[in-house]
């Protein structure tokens, strides 16, 4: 191999390193993407929804950085998540998971859910009934609601209805460093209601906008089901949901 092959191999071998370097520290404190498999946050998020994670928002934890690698305790560079956001977090009860939820409860609040209505240090949060939503998905006509949060943060819910297992819980008191998540997807949500508070620790980042979107396509389709996954792309392009391109998150 002559002088000049061998130095324009080596070249490209730098530019291949330094641009795996790059796409690293961005992925580290900068933003990370994320895809969103269930439809808990439905109708802010749908399956098939992909989305960047703005990692410098609350600081960074272990779990703010790949393989939650190097371990350390706390955090660094902290910030309080305010009320209404929808961030990314390690499921608090195995720390290994990644969960999307709306942050409805601040430490030193009171929650509690009665009959569909959830309040916040025993006063009703607003909600105001909007058009019924039909989800292509499950087949199901929701009642949506728009739900206005103490510091006029508002978002649409979704309820099946008023009466469900999730809709009369206890009071739960947020400790201090943790906060209360809640789906916007009232009756289809796993969240602080069945397994508890998210502590300041495991927040990966703030969801900050949709760059890709996918439709699930409905199981009866002849050709088959699609998931919401990228692969195979001559799958995933067709159903591309344009509209939902680039959009924020709120």
């Amino acid at each position: 191999m002559s002088r000049q092959s061998t130095g324009s191999f080596m070249e490209t071998v730098r530019t291949i390193v330094y641009a795996v370097l790059i796409a690293v520290v961005v992925r580290t404190v900068c933003y990370e993407p994320f895809n969103i498999p269930s439809g808990s946050m439905k109708p802010t998020l749908l399956v098939g929804d992909y989305l960047f994670v703005r990692k410098w928002t609350y600081g960074y934890s272990r779990y703010s950085l790949p393989f939650s690698w190097p371990p350390f305790a706390g955090r660094i560079w902290s910030a309080p998540v305010q009320r209404g956001e929808v961030v990314v977090f390690k499921h608090p009860p195995d720390q290994a998971e990644d969960y999307i939820k709306r942050i409805i409860g601040l430490p030193g609040d009171r929650i509690q859910v009665k009959k569909g209505i959830l309040y916040i240090n025993d006063q009703p949060v607003q909600r105001t009934p909007v058009e019924d939503w039909y989800d292509k998905q499950t087949n199901e006509t929701l009642h949506q609601y728009v739900e206005t949060l103490p510091n006029g943060v508002q978002h649409r819910i979704l309820e099946i209805s008023d009466d469900g297992s999730a809709d009369n819980t206890d009071v739960y008191v947020v400790p201090e460093g943790q906060y209360f998540a809640m789906g916007d997807n009232r009756d289809h949500s796993a969240d602080s209601r069945s397994w508890g508070t998210v502590p300041a620790d495991n927040l990966v980042g703030r969801a900050s906008f949709i760059f890709y979107s996918t439709a699930v396509r409905d199981p009866t389709v002849p050709d088959g089901r699609h998931d919401g996954s990228l692969w195979p792309l001559w799958d995933s392009l067709p159903e591309t949901r344009w509209g939902r391109l680039m959009t924020g998150i709120h």
